[in-house]
């Protein structure tokens, strides 16, 4: 009897096998390889100019309004939301504080505080015209970024403001700390923090996911959606008028017009993120590194010789094929969900 049981009890026996290859982390560190992969091409290609510390400096010193703009698209993004006035926001935000200080002679901390307000109640604006009147948020922050646009030129009489307190500059760019980095650079690791804590380890968090994920399921899980539409674009308004203020310290002033060529690169460096650490899901780090990865990429080919032009070529590029790949991991993964689901039914 012993000499059956014995066969028997080792087929039971579950040997084990290898891993299988996972595409998984090479999906979330791909765009962290590519932008190694660009610098390390660069370097070679211009051993004299690009792999510098003061080219370092550049690159990471000169992003920060770009990626304190993006970290704030990224909650209207997370809970299924558009907002194409982040730019306008950033440059009233700005001018705001530049005319108020610089013309009115209206203390700094008085003039930046409106200045955030201004961004809370854009956001706010945004928030209860799509919700309250059922408005896709596209055409929405489209009218109020136009708006915004004509109250900015109003503003300045078209032309740039100048003369801001030098105590903004020097909190922002006069100041250089590690690595000759400006503050401003510390403040785009601060708000890339910031928005990471708040999107991945807290309830409110969670909450926009799950509406961005699903908004009747939501509605139906007893979630108030239309309160957590409303703050994605608060936080997003907030966020781009925490931008104009370093904005504005970066310029010592404001200028009417060029805030708006923030617009494209930050929702380039949203869905290019959405490929990385997290791919499929909108998220900080993923776009920390998407900013550098495309300004050290634009910086490299100017270097070459190329013609300004081929910025915006290398923006506009990099946004098609970023939520190309950002939609087919998302499709991606909710198949594998599902089919997870079907198999555990």
């Amino acid at each position: 009897m012993s000499t059956t049981a014995e066969p028997a009890l080792e087929t039971s026996i579950v040997r084990p096998t290898r891993p299988r290859f996972s595409w998984g982390h090479t999906e979330r560190y791909a765009l962290l390889g590519a932008w190694l992969v660009i610098v390390i091409a660069f370097s070679i290609a211009l051993p004299d100019t690009y792999p510098t510390l003061g080219n370092l400096q550049n690159i990471l010193g000169s992003q920060s309004v770009l990626l304190i703009l993006a970290l704030g698209f990224l909650f209207p993004l997370t809970a299924g939301e558009f907002d194409l006035s982040g730019a306008s926001t950033m440059s009233l935000s700005a001018m705001t504080i530049a005319v108020l200080n610089a013309k009115m002679d209206i203390p700094l901390l008085p003039a930046i505080l409106v200045g955030l307000a201004i961004g809370v109640v854009v956001g706010l604006v945004n928030g209860l015209l799509t919700v309250a009147f059922r408005i896709d948020s596209f055409i929405v922050t489209l009218g109020t970024s136009t708006f915004m646009i004509g109250i900015i030129q109003w503003m300045s009489a078209s032309s740039s403001v100048t003369g801001i307190d030098p105590a903004l500059v020097q909190a922002t760019v006069g100041w250089r700390g590690l690595a000759g980095l400006p503050l401003a650079f510390v403040y785009g690791l601060i708000a890339t923090v910031v928005v990471l804590v708040v999107l991945s380890a807290t309830p409110v968090g969670r909450r926009l996911l799950f509406v961005g994920t699903g908004r009747t399921v939501a509605e139906l899980s007893g979630l108030n959606v239309r309160r957590l539409r409303v703050g994605a674009f608060v936080g997003a308004g907030l966020t781009a008028a925490v931008a104009g203020v370093v904005y504005a310290g970066t310029l010592g002033g404001a200028d009417p017009s060029s805030g708006q060529s923030f617009l494209l690169p930050a929702f380039a460096a949203c869905y290019l993120g959405a490929t990385a650490i997290i791919p499929g899901r909108f998220n900080a780090i993923g776009t920390f590194i998407a900013v550098y990865f495309l300004f050290s990429g634009v910086v490299g080919l100017q270097m070459l010789g190329a013609d300004n032009f081929v910025q915006q070529l290398f923006y506009g590029g990099a946004l098609i094929v970023a939520v190309a790949v950002s939609q087919t991991i998302r499709r991606h993964s909710v198949a594998s969900a599902a089919k997870a689901a079907a198999k555990q039914s």
